[in-house]
């Protein structure tokens, strides 16, 4: 039980650990190939904060731990927008680029009817239920998004971060194999040690993939935030937290779901209606504020404490 609780923490480091030194391993191979900086920080860089769902994810997919899974993605997202760019906003004001609020938070907000839409089967008679083919539909919408971040790539909000560093073709390959095996282990050892705890502390999985689980794996989210933050650079938190969020759905969903149909049960519309709710928040603070475009301290306390609630109630009543 102990070696088993020692191996879920030292999994979540090393799953964000591992990500970081894969992007950065790939990140440097992509520049040593000539590939521009632009297209590998679309790809490369810009997923890597979904990796260590991502991992967690396929683990738990292919161990029929379907209740994880999409409590993981929906939980992240949750703590993105309320946890992450709260705390941002709370140690610096954030303003709200153009680019975020006409197309991102929108897109996202749309992702979400999207994936209620499948995931709610029984509103045309079927089992509620993710499939494959649901799962590919997710994938091509992915495909859209990044074809719109290519179109608009001089004037996008979410690029303004993107670095690509170039190493040595020998370190880069040590970090690609070091990161993988970081991420496989990470993820095994996460997604055993979570059924683990869900068990001694009577939860449920899905609390568990909602809570502690997916608010580890948006720990490289939440650093990126604060320290965006304190160098007054915390536009930068919003873009990644809303861009983490429309990959978690598209990307790490919809690569779960092809890899195993993920049943869906109808109280997790609770959670997507929170999300939903969460990102409509942005839009009305960014119009209704005494600053325009602009999320101030007392908003992103009030975006904290409705996440210590969501804990609160996903702990107490999944």
């Amino acid at each position: 039980m102990i070696l088993t609780l020692v191996l879920f923490v030292l999994g979540f480091v090393l799953l964000i650990v591992g990500a970081q030194a894969l992007v950065n391993g790939a990140s440097s191979i992509g520049a040593h190939l000539k590939i521009s900086q632009m297209i590998m920080g679309l790809t490369v860089v810009a997923l890597g904060t979904s990796l260590p769902e991502l991992i967690v994810n396929i683990f738990a997919s292919f161990g029929g731990i379907s209740d994880l899974a999409i409590g993981n993605v929906l939980g992240s997202n949750i703590t993105n927008t309320l946890l992450v760019v709260g705390a941002a906003a709370v140690i610096m004001p954030v303003s709200m680029g153009k680019q975020t609020l006409k197309r991102d938070i929108p897109f996202s907000l749309f992702v979400l009817v999207i994936l209620f839409l499948l995931a709610n089967d029984s509103l045309f008679g079927r089992p509620d239920l993710i499939n494959r083919v649901d799962g590919v539909i997710l994938l091509l919408f992915m495909g859209v998004f990044l074809y719109v971040l290519f179109a608009n790539k001089d004037e996008d909000d979410l690029l303004k971060d993107l670095e690509v560093k170039k190493m040595s073709v020998h370190f880069s390959l040590l970090l690609i194999v070091s990161g993988s095996l970081s991420l496989y282990f990470g993820g095994k050892w996460v997604v055993d040690g979570a059924l683990v705890v869900a068990g001694k502390m009577g939860i449920s999985e899905t609390a568990m993939g909602l809570t502690l689980v997916s608010g580890a794996t948006s720990l490289p989210e939440l650093v990126t935030s604060i320290l965006a933050a304190r160098k007054k650079n915390a536009d930068m938190a919003l873009g990644n937290a809303i861009g983490s969020n429309i990959l978690n759905v598209l990307l790490v969903l919809g690569i779960t779901a092809v890899i195993r149909p993920v049943p869906f049960s109808p109280n997790l519309n609770i959670e997507i209606g929170l999300v939903f709710l969460s990102g409509l928040m942005l839009l009305i603070f960014a119009r209704t504020g005494k600053v325009r475009n602009q999320l101030n301290r007392l908003e992103g306390l009030l975006l904290i404490l409705m996440y210590i609630a969501f804990v609160y109630f996903s702990v107490t009543f999944q």
